[in-house]
This record gives structure tokens, sequence and C-alpha cells, in this order.
């Protein structure tokens, strides 16, 4: 686990410094613009070249070297940030830049991503992989407590240029110990094939249209994605310009889903194995959806908003955790590249349409229906008053649906039994 341990823990330093940097442009996104939608539209522009692509990444990343794939990926997506910070402190960076540079984030994120996965496996043993599977959700769930806080902390007391100088460092870091100081296992068969991209990449495709089981617990994760993006796009739209809310008050709400997960994440770690490992997967997804929306949008108050966020996330690396088992155990090492290439097309597509969903819903919908309504007596009580009103009405909306699809395509993993 040595190789592991090291990858696992640069890298997510690494995770942190960018997510940091993902939260600070958010803050000034918003500030810049006060649109949902235009803020949503960063993360749309990240996501949008890794689903489109990633099929054919997939295949490209079977092909090459894991080790410098993501070293020539993660300096690419450094560049970005470097220039970033050039636009800014020449007062020259506007929106679309940052869409422009997302967009190449997210295309290197495409074939490092896939690459990530492999290296993981190669340097895990069989037996560990749920507690590999738990140590990664806790690092991605301690991101999710420090970036809101580090990144509202840091932009309002530097700026970009503090932001953007510690997400360099940890970059720095995370790039050294790659190069210098871990190797993977080398994977013969891969390297050795001769097959075009298109013939690998249907490969990864004839897999999954050959494991139903795979196959349905990835559609299943992308109709949960759709619901959540769109709920991602529709908080801060109700947060920052609540009374009660604000920038600050943003950062500790977005935190609290972090510490849900880090304890989530702690508990895979020592849990024993589930007895049904797709019924784990669908029932935590009811739970959240079920609770977290319904708590946030029907309340005014800071606490209740961290509880719902605590609440919604506490189960997410046990239904992360059984995702992976369930991938890792299935899919063969040397396709692995492949199929979760395709497997991040299928599962993830629906994060950028989520994305768009709720921040048009947000500005074109649920907002000017509030404001036409202001005197309807429910619809305040229900969801408040003045600006937030709309985006806490399009957070009850998606918690009606997340429920409805969880109760409804839970009925077709019922018939899976998955307890290795």
């Amino acid at each position: 686990m040595r190789n592991f341990l090291l990858l696992w823990s640069t890298q997510s330093l690494s995770m942190l410094g960018s997510s940091v940097t993902e939260f600070a442009l958010t803050l000034w996104l918003y500030e810049k613009t006060g649109s949902a939608l235009s803020t949503a539209a960063l993360t749309i522009c990240t996501y949008a070249p890794y689903v489109v692509m990633s099929i054919l990444a997939g295949a490209i990343t079977d092909r090459l070297d894991k080790k410098k794939t993501m070293l020539v990926c993660d300096a690419l997506a450094a560049a970005g940030t470097v220039l970033i910070y050039i636009l800014y402190r020449t007062d020259t960076l506007a929106v679309w830049h940052l869409y422009a540079i997302n967009a190449v984030h997210g295309l290197m994120n495409t074939v490092q991503q896939p690459a990530s996965e492999v290296a993981y496996t190669l340097t895990v043993p069989k037996e560990q992989y749920q507690t590999a599977s738990g140590l990664q959700y806790f690092a991605s769930s301690s991101i999710g407590i420090g970036s809101p806080l580090i990144a509202s902390a840091l932009y309002g007391l530097g700026g970009l240029d503090i932001v953007i100088a510690a997400d360099l460092i940890t970059f720095a870091a995370a790039f050294t110990a790659l190069a210098l100081f871990i190797s993977f296992p080398e994977n013969r068969e891969d390297n050795d094939s001769r097959d075009g991209v298109l013939k690998l990449a249907s490969e990864g495709v004839r897999f999954l249209r050959e494991n139903p089981l795979v196959t349905d617990v990835i559609l299943f994760m992308s109709g949960v994605n759709l619901v959540a993006s769109a709920f991602d796009a529709a908080l801060p739209a109700m947060v920052i310009p609540n009374p009660r809310g604000g920038n600050a008050v943003y950062g500790t709400v977005a935190a609290c889903s972090g510490i849900a997960m880090v304890i989530g994440s702690m508990l895979v770690t020592v849990m024993p194995k589930p007895k049904d490992r797709v019924r784990v997967i669908y029932l935590t997804m009811l739970f959240s959806l079920g609770t977290e929306n319904f708590l946030i949008s029907l309340s005014r108050n800071p606490a209740v908003w961290c509880i719902g966020q605590i609440i919604g996330w506490i189960l997410v690396p046990l239904m992360g955790a059984s995702e992976n088992v369930i991938l890792r155990n299935s899919i063969p090492v040397e396709l692995q590249g492949r199929v979760y290439a395709c497997r991040n097309t299928l599962q993830f597509f629906t994060i950028p349409l989520g994305l768009l969903l709720g921040g048009f819903m947000v500005d074109e919908i649920c907002e000017p229906f509030m404001e036409r309504h202001s005197a309807d007596r429910l619809l305040t009580a229900m969801f408040g008053t003045g600006k937030g009103s709309g985006a806490a009405m399009v957070i009850f909306i998606l918690g009606v649906a997340g429920a409805v699809m969880c109760l409804i395509t839970g009925q077709r993993l019922k018939r899976y039994n998955y307890s290795e």
C-alpha cells in the first residue's frame, strides 16, 4: 500500500488546491453576474468535454503509460491556472476566459481520471479495495470541508492572488512526488495492444452491454447526478442573497457536506462488507435525496441548512465504496481504462445537464414566479420572499423528483444481489 498511500495523499493535496481555486472563482463569478445560470456554466464547461470525449480518452489511456499521462495532464491543467492568474493580475480576466480555461481543464481531466483509476487499482491489493475506496472518499470529503472554508477565507483576505498561489504550491508537491517517488506495476497487456482507439473504445461499450449489473448501477447514478447537480446550481443562489446568508455562510453550508462525508468515509473503512451492495446504493440515495432537499428548501435558518447537508451526504461514501467495489471486481484491469471512461460518459453526462437545468429553473422560472406571487401566503411560508426564494422552490422540486426517481429505478436494481 506504500505507493497507493503516497499517491493518494499527494494527489488529494493537489485536489484540495484546485478545489479552493474553483470555489473562489465561483464566488468571483457570482459577484460579477449575480446569475445562477452563469455560475453553473463554469462547471458545465468543465464537464462538457469530459463527458463528450471520455469514451475515446479511456481507450487512449489504456495504451499510454499511466504515470506519464497523469504528469502531462496535471502540468497542462496547472498552466491554465497560471493563465488565470496572469489575466487577473493584468485586470483583463473576463467571464469567457474562465469558461474556456475550464473547458481545457475538463479535457485534461478526461484523460487523467481513467488513468488515475487504473493507477489506484494497480497499487491496491484486491482485499484492500473497500479500505482504499474509503480513503479516497475520506480525501474527497476532507476537500469538501476544507475548500469552501479555505477559499472563503483566502478570497476575503487577498483575492484570487493568494488562492492561486496556494493551488500552485499543492500542484508542485503532488507533481514532484508522482514524478520521483511513485511507481506503478506495468500492465504489459495494455501497453502491447496494437488495436485502434475506436476498437478499444468499442470494447468498453461492449463490456457494459454484456454486464447489465454494472450498466444499471451506472445509469441509476446518472439519474442521481442529474438531481444533485441541479441542486448544486440552486444552492448558492438560495444562500448567498438570503439576508441570513452570504459568502461566508455559503462556504460553511458547503463545508458541511464534506464533514458528513468524512464521517461516512471513516465508517466505510471499518465496517464489514454489506450483504447486498446494490441495495446499499439505491437505499442510501433514496435517503439522501428524500431528506436534504426538503430540510434546506423549507427553512431560512443556516443551522438547519447545515443539518440538511450533513444528513444528505453522510451515506454518500457508503454508496460510492459499494459502486467502486462492484466496478473493480467486475472489470478486468486491462479493460478498466476504457470501461471507466464509458462509465464517465454515462454516469456524468447528466451533470452539465443538471447544472444547466438548475440554473435555468432558478433564473428563468422560479425566481420570476416567486416575485409575481410574493403575496401568496403558502408559497412565502414555504420558500420565503425576495431573491433566493425561487432557488428554494427549485431545491424543493428537486427533492420530490429525486425521491420519485430512486423509488422507480430502484425497483430495477432489486433483481441484483452483490455481496463480494
